[in-house]
């Protein structure tokens, strides 16, 4: 038997090291090619640093965005049994499956100048197109499916007796989901939050449709490729991905400490 056992081991972690060969290898060999002194100059770069900064802010407003409805939505789905849950379920996980550039040409037709929402709103002066607001609804769109389903999921760990226990001792509602329900969940409600701030940065085909100006950095990285060729998009690529590794890697070990993985 614990011959199998280690055989077994032995499949799973070869299994598991090829996967994680696949991921690292592409990453390694891309920042291998630029030099510290090259990305340095990059950083500097104006253009660069200002879509940087753009890119992540944008990030950080859709993430702030979803928790106003996606918080509320997660609970809700955790905990309450309604009329057409499975089908609600369904559209919060339609982003994910979306093409983004279809997600794109349906957001901009929402969103458009003559768009349902974009029509009233160019009357009053605000356009979603080619400005900051365009860029935040379309990294809204394709990504509060992380933020919904790990909070859904967080909610679900909370233990429902210590919910119906205050409720039995007089706490309001709103006193049992801000006492109990979310101080039980907020590591997966942070987790939630930081994979869909982390996916709204990576995000591409939706924005370029919607948004293409002011430009984030995955849109620079394509124009500089389509314009300049390898060598001129090379180093604002790693200077994304050493930045996004970094603040990400940082943020969840200081957020999400106790984190099991």
């Amino acid at each position: 038997m614990k011959h199998l056992d280690r055989s077994f081991t032995l499949v799973f972690r070869l299994a598991g090291a090829a996967l994680l060969l696949f991921i690292l290898v592409p990453l390694a060999s891309t920042l291998a090619a630029s030099s510290p002194a090259m990305l340095v100059q990059t950083l500097f770069d104006p253009e660069v640093y200002a879509s940087l900064v753009l890119t992540f802010w944008a990030s950080a407003l859709a993430t702030g965005i979803a928790l106003l409805g996606g918080l509320p939505l997660a609970y809700l789905l955790a905990r309450r049994a309604f009329p057409a849950k499975r089908l609600v379920e369904s559209l919060v996980d339609l982003p994910v499956v979306l093409p983004h550039t279809a997600a794109g040409i349906a957001l901009l037709m929402v969103f458009g100048s003559r768009g349902l929402i974009g029509r009233p709103f160019a009357a009053l002066g605000v356009f979603f197109t080619e400005t900051l607001a365009g860029v935040v609804v379309a990294m809204l769109f394709v990504s509060l499916p992380y933020l919904v389903n790990l909070s859904r999921e967080a909610f679900h760990q909370v233990d429902p007796e210590m919910e119906q226990a205050a409720c039995a001792d007089g706490a309001s509602s709103w006193q049992v989901f801000w006492l109990i329900s979310l101080p039980g969940a907020w590591r997966g409600v942070v987790a939630g939050m930081l994979m869909m701030w982390a996916r709204g940065i990576s995000e591409f085909g939706a924005v370029v449709i919607l948004a293409y100006h002011p430009k984030i950095m995955p849109v620079l990285v394509y124009e500089r490729f389509t314009g300049f060729g390898l060598a001129a998009a090379l180093p604002v690529a790693v200077v994304l991905i050493v930045i996004v590794l970094a603040v990400f890697a940082a943020l969840r070990f200081i957020l999400i400490p106790h984190a099991e993985g």
